[in-house]
């Protein structure tokens, strides 16, 4: 499409797109970090945590997120050379996840965004992790429409989500493939699988990211922030 505004919804990626889970994930490894005073580098904690997160939803994609997190955790401590954590310590990270903090932008964006979109959450994480984001640093936002790993039975890329969302969105909303745009940071779970699937992309690059990037970008629209895209947007209604 020519325009923003020639599309009807916004099919959103969430943590790493509108809640920020990488500062989120750094924040998980303080207390391992302070009490064996070895502290990996930014790029190390992420990397370890996007190729340990990869792995364990290829294993098993009907894992619960919050659990899947809890799952990693010590393999991400092995991985780091960080003391291996308690069953507890492990369990609280998996719960973290729903107090992740959102981006700056986020919410402002969100607000100007659905004046002209149906706004869809196709999200990675579980239901009752999402809830708890939603009700936290999401402020209550009132999407159209809220699909989790948990309810599909697998994780992104896997095609799958992004069938079961276009399926849900022609039901609910008579809103085709071609009016949708996928909004998302991560071009490993979201770009290149809504490209195979011939559904148009915002890419959303949150500059410093590091999980979830590709040497290939593949996109129709590229933003840094979520409040850049709504920016564009109103430029473009407002002629």
């Amino acid at each position: 499409m020519a325009s923003l505004s020639d599309y009807r919804l916004l099919s959103f990626d969430v943590y790493g797109t509108l809640i920020d889970w990488e500062t989120g994930t750094l924040n998980g490894f303080k207390p391992l970090m302070e009490a064996s005073g070895i502290h990996p580098t930014r790029s190390q904690i992420l990397d370890a945590y996007y190729e340990c997160e990869r792995a364990q939803q290829r294993k098993t994609p009907k894992m619960k997120y919050a659990d899947l997190v809890a799952t990693i955790y010590p393999q991400m401590a092995a991985r780091l050379g960080l003391p291996e954590p308690t069953p507890e310590q492990s369990a609280a990270f998996g719960k973290s996840v729903r107090n992740w903090p959102a981006f700056p932008d986020t919410i402002d964006a969100l607000k100007r965004l659905k004046k002209h979109f149906k706004l869809v959450c196709l999200s990675n994480v579980d239901v009752e992790s999402f809830k708890g984001s939603n009700a936290g640093s999401l402020e209550n936002f009132p999407f159209d429409l809220v699909i989790t790993a948990e309810e599909v039975g697998s994780y992104k890329p896997d095609h799958r989500n992004f069938e079961y969302m276009l399926r849900e969105v022609q039901q609910k909303f008579n809103i085709t493939k071609d009016q949708v745009l996928q909004t998302a940071q991560s071009q490993f779970h979201d770009h290149h699988a809504a490209r195979n699937l011939g559904i148009s992309s915002s890419w959303i690059v949150r500059p410093g990211s590091i999980m979830g990037n590709l040497d290939e970008h593949v996109y129709d629209w590229k933003f840094d922030t979520l409040g850049d895209m709504a920016d564009a947007l109103e430029k473009e209604l407002s002629l």
